[in-house]
């Protein structure tokens, strides 16, 4: 009885799995999801918006280089220096009279060699401190200068720590002029907890346009102080290269490569400068920018001019640019020149 029971029961499941009628089964269908991926845009320079080439490089600290920028007579002159085609920023400040002195910052590339290399001034504190304690290349200052740049946010490479690394080269100059170093060496005595810049500008997209208020420029025209040095300098608006070329007491400025300077960037940060109570060797005072505070820009970028305010709250702080209608001031990613130029110093010229 129990067998016959099973029996039937097996053959009415039979019955039910054909379906009856002799329909096929339903068909079962399986749905494919495709998955999708997106390509992470590559990362950029802090210090230039720029794809970085070498990732090597991608967690490197900055290296600010002191570049002698002497422009007088006869042995008295550093150009043509070698480095500033290579640096991601530049920094343009009065030293005394209208002499100039340049802090080239490093972080995305290298020159080897770099130069040449002179003294340090308490204005470099205010640029290179909101770099995180920046690796800082550098020949001597006066006693007093000296205590106060060892005593700042820096990784000290300059001669009196590192003379090793130094080199006297009579290529083009003669002393003091004709110091030099190397950026791969200089990097090499960055300290294992040394860390990447924040990024100094905000820049555009391919697809951003510049503010209204940008005026079509071709030229302008900066003066550091009085008497012979390193002024007059002109920026002019080169289209195809896409930057602006220098030109320096009326002639290209060019590097050792005959390789004219031309940034994608140009910014004017009209300051004032104090007098800091000490004369150089030839007894002329010795100015400090003062450039904690607030005052007018001019930013050259993509071929306009954009007048605007520069504010820096805090000797650390990094310093911002924004436009008359208070919107930040965005650069074409590439290089950049900084002018700290006196104020009143600068004109249109075209």
């Amino acid at each position: 009885m129990i067998r016959r029971s099973i029996v039937v029961v097996v053959a009415l499941g039979l019955l039910a799995g054909c379906g009856g009628g002799g329909k096929k089964a339903a068909s079962t269908t399986t749905s494919t999801t495709i998955a999708t991926t997106t390509t992470a845009p590559p990362p950029v320079s802090p210090l230039t918006g720029l794809p970085i080439t070498d990732l090597g490089t991608l967690k490197r600290p900055a290296l600010v280089v002191k570049i002698d920028n002497a422009d007088g007579a006869g042995s008295n002159n550093a150009r043509p220096q070698i480095g500033l085609n290579q640096a991601d920023v530049v920094y343009e400040e009065m030293v005394e009279g209208s002499v100039t002195r340049l802090a080239a910052i490093f972080q995305s590339g290298d020159s080897d060699p770099v130069g040449p290399i002179r003294s340090a001034r308490t204005t470099d504190i205010a640029v290179f401190s909101p770099l995180h304690n920046p690796l800082f290349a550098w020949s001597g200052a006066n006693t007093t200068f000296a205590a106060i740049i060892r005593d700042s946010a820096l990784i000290d490479v300059g001669y009196d720590a590192h003379s090793e690394i130094y080199q006297r080269r009579d290529v083009f100059h003669v002393a003091p002029h004709d110091l030099y170093s190397s950026t791969p060496e200089l990097f090499s005595l960055a300290p294992a907890e040394a860390v990447p810049p924040d990024p100094l500008f905000l820049y555009r997209s391919a697809t951003e346009t510049t503010p209204a208020s940008a005026q079509p420029v071709a030229s302008i025209h900066i003066e550091f102080g009085g008497g012979a040095g390193s002024s007059p300098v002109d920026w002019y608006w080169s289209v195809l290269k896409g930057g602006f070329d220098r030109n320096q007491k009326g002639t290209p400025h060019v590097d050792e490569n005959d390789v004219q300077i031309a940034p994608q960037n140009v910014i004017v940060e009209l300051v004032d400068y104090v007098d800091t109570g000490f004369v150089d060797i030839s007894g002329a005072p010795v100015p400090e920018a003062q450039l904690v505070g607030t005052g007018e820009c001019w930013v050259l970028t993509n071929g306009v001019l954009i007048k605007g305010t520069w504010t820096k709250n805090a000797i650390d702080g990094i310093t911002t640019y924004t436009d008359a209608a208070g919107a930040p001031i965005k650069l074409t990613p590439g290089r950049t020149w900084v002018e700290l130029t006196p104020n009143g110093g600068a004109s249109i010229t075209g």
